[in-house]
């Protein structure tokens, strides 16, 4: 795809990636990239139009019913294999684009990215897996299942991280023998992109995956999830967002997954090890720039050791490194866009008013090495209770709300008083209690003594508000296929029901 300077600031990516071709968009529109570390436009990439999705619609079709949808499990295992090489080759690369797009620390991305390659290469491991059974019934019939993948997939990423977010959706829909259509955030477009040359150079048939950038509600987006020729849709998102996706895709009766948002409890314990939980309660906070679903962004501390909690936590963000994110000694980088950065604020805002404490940070930092970009400090909240909106709300900014306890009835009540269930972590050095805890917490995955190990063989989504179906795992290939049933007579005869 040509990559051409504007100007001697801004980069150009003037092109879609529809049925293995670098094509312009219809309408010939143009998304505006901001990078937050500085406020400013930074590149200009191609917008997808209705016609857009129609032709990558079309073309994810015909490679289903053409070379891919015949090509055996092995082969496509092998080109998978060849897309993970390369983009193993391009790691760095692909980190310095995300983190220039969403900013996000240069070294969190350098570290999440560079591991990429190894999810696509056990995905490619599964693409000759998808076997069915035989089903006995007596000697006239055989009758068995097969599964066969679900057909044409709409991919919609997020913006905090479209690359690992996209990872998990090409990963098991092409290990199916799915064909996709992938829409990035429209903030954060940039490096999706790019991996449309990663799929040219692998040799994947035309029309496998297509990358089509463009905004959503009334737009491409809600197109693409309308679209008839669409079967499936996975999306990775906020709630509402999810419920207008049903609305309109239901229609055609798709299948969705929804991976959506998190309010995690992190609970500490009195007979922890503080330290290492503190270790992980701060990264579990900060990380992203609190821009995660699965953040522990309520910790509950049991009361003997709060104030030390506390303490740690006031102690830590003072030695938070925020910067811009490509500054490889930054710790923390701005949130992504403008929006989130005054939703943030807003909800500081919210926690002061409701009575919380805060302890430090709380403010938008400016001027000097933040310029006008989206930064804001880590912050910590002492003193919340469960019902404020710092604690029920998914804020996705770097605000830690730590909430006092008082045995572990009391943490497993507060943990699960929430319309969430995605995430949840506990730390103890009892072992019993590790399992008691861990058993009584409505969170479809449950950190012990960590915080925050995902990979692609474990299976990561929620119960509740935190969404449908699972990513990663065995588990997500099964929501990209379906199960036929076939049966076979083996004497070819059948009663005339009017022979008299």
């Amino acid at each position: 795809m040509p990559v051409t300077p504007a100007n001697s600031d801004i980069l150009r990516f003037d092109r879609l990636y529809i049925g293995g071709e670098w094509v312009l968009p219809e309408e010939g529109g143009m998304i505006e990239s901001i990078d937050p570390s500085t406020g400013a436009v930074w590149a200009l990439v191609a917008r997808a139009g209705r016609g857009d999705v129609d032709r990558a619609v079309a073309a994810a079709r015909a490679a289903l019913e053409g070379p891919w949808g015949t090509m055996p499990g092995h082969e496509r295992a092998a080109l998978m294999r060849r897309f993970a090489d390369l983009y193993q080759a391009r790691a760095g690369e692909l980190a310095e684009l995300e983190a220039r797009d969403s900013g996000r620390a240069i070294r969190e991305a350098r570290a999440d990215i560079g591991s990429h390659h190894n999810g696509y290469h056990w995905w490619a491991s599964l693409a000759d897996k998808a076997s069915g059974r035989t089903i006995p019934f007596d000697n006239t019939v055989h009758a068995f299942t097969s599964r066969v993948p679900v057909g044409v997939v709409a991919a919609i990423t997020p913006w905090n991280v479209p690359l690992m977010a996209a990872a998990w959706k090409l990963g098991p829909a092409l290990a199916a023998g799915c064909t996709v259509v992938l829409k990035p955030a429209e903030q954060t477009p940039v490096g999706t992109l790019e991996l449309g040359r990663l799929f040219e150079a692998a040799g994947f048939p035309p029309g496998v995956v297509n990358i089509v950038p463009g905004y959503g509600g009334g737009d491409v987006g809600e197109w693409l999830v309308a679209h008839p020729g669409v079967d499936k849709v996975a999306f990775t998102g906020e709630g509402g967002t999810a419920r207008a996706i049903v609305n309109v895709g239901s229609q055609t009766m798709k299948r969705f997954t929804f991976e959506l948002g998190g309010k995690s409890p992190h609970i500490i314990f009195d007979d922890a090890d503080i330290d290492q939980a503190l270790n992980a309660a701060t990264n579990s906070a900060w990380t992203l720039c609190g821009q995660s679903c699965a953040l522990g962004s309520r910790v509950l501390v049991q009361r003997s050791v709060y104030d030390r909690v506390v303490a740690g936590f006031r102690d830590c963000a003072a030695r938070v490194r925020v910067g811009p994110a490509c500054d490889a000694n930054t710790h923390m980088g701005p949130q992504a866009h403008l929006a989130q950065l005054e939703k943030t604020v807003a909800y500081i805002g919210y926690g002061k008013e409701d009575g919380a404490e805060l302890i430090t940070g709380g403010e938008r930092l400016s001027g000097g090495i933040h310029g006008n970009g989206y930064f804001v400090q880590p912050t910590v909240f002492a003193g919340v209770s469960n019902d404020m909106r710092i604690a029920q709300d998914e804020i996705f900014g770097p605000v830690a709300a730590l909430i006092p306890f008082d045995d572990e009835d009391d943490a497993v009540r507060i943990a699960n008083d929430t319309r969430y269930g995605l995430t949840a972590g506990l730390w103890t050095g009892d072992t019993g209690r590790a399992h008691r805890v861990a058993a009584k917490i409505r969170a479809g995955m449950v950190w012990v003594n960590t915080y925050r190990f995902i990979r692609w063989s474990t299976p990561y989504g929620g119960f509740g508000a935190s969404g449908w179906g699972r990513e990663n795992g065995v588990e997500a290939l099964d929501s990209y296929l379906e199960t036929k049933t076939t049966i076979i007579s083996t004497h070819g005869r059948f009663p005339d029901a009017y022979a008299d």
